[in-house]
C-alpha cells in the first residue's frame, strides 16, 4: 500500500465523520443514510447500542444543542460538538480505524470509528461501520 493510497483514505475517512458532526448533515436522513455503513452500529456514550435506522432517526430530530444524553433523559440543551485530537490509522485496503475527542458543553467523549470502503455505495466510497463513545473527564 503506498503512503499516497494510505493518505487518500485516512483524509476520506476523516472528511465523512467530519460531515456526521456537521448539523445540517445530522439533521438529513439522506446525508446520514448515504455515510452510513447497511451494517452500521454504534455504542453511544450513554451506553446504549444504536443500529443504523435507530442513528438516522436520532440524528434527524436532534436539533443543533441537542446530545445523544438530551435526546434520551430530557437534560437540558448544549453546544454543537467540537472535535479535537483526530487520528487515523489505515488498518488494511479496506479499512481505517480514527479516534478523536468531542467536547459539547464541558462534557467530553474519546471517540473510535472504523471505517470500510464500500465499492457499491452511491457517491462514498467510504462508510462507517462502528463507532463507539466513552466519556472522561479531564
Amino acid at each position: 500500500m503506498s503512503e499516497a493510497t494510505y493518505d487518500a483514505a485516512v483524509e476520506a475517512a476523516v472528511a465523512g465523520e467530519l460531515r456526521l458532526l456537521d448539523p445540517e448533515v445530522r439533521r438529513s436522513p439522506e446525508l446520514v443514510g448515504a455515510l452510513l455503513h447497511p451494517d452500521f452500529h454504534e455504542f453511544g456514550a450513554s451506553g446504549r447500542h444504536w443500529d443504523r435506522a435507530a442513528i438516522i432517526d436520532m440524528l434527524a430530530t436532534e436539533t443543533e444543542t441537542e446530545t445523544e444524553t438530551e435526546t434520551e433523559t430530557g437534560a437540558a440543551p448544549v453546544s454543537a460538538a467540537r472535535a479535537s485530537r483526530m487520528r487515523g490509522v489505515q488498518l488494511s485496503p479496506d479499512v481505517v480505524h480514527l479516534t478523536f475527542d468531542t467536547e459539547r458543553n464541558g462534557r467530553r467523549v474519546h471517540r473510535s470509528s472504523l471505517w470500510r470502503r464500500s465499492p457499491e455505495a452511491a457517491g462514498e466510497s467510504w462508510l462507517l461501520y462502528f463507532h463507539q463513545g466513552t466519556p472522561f473527564t479531564v
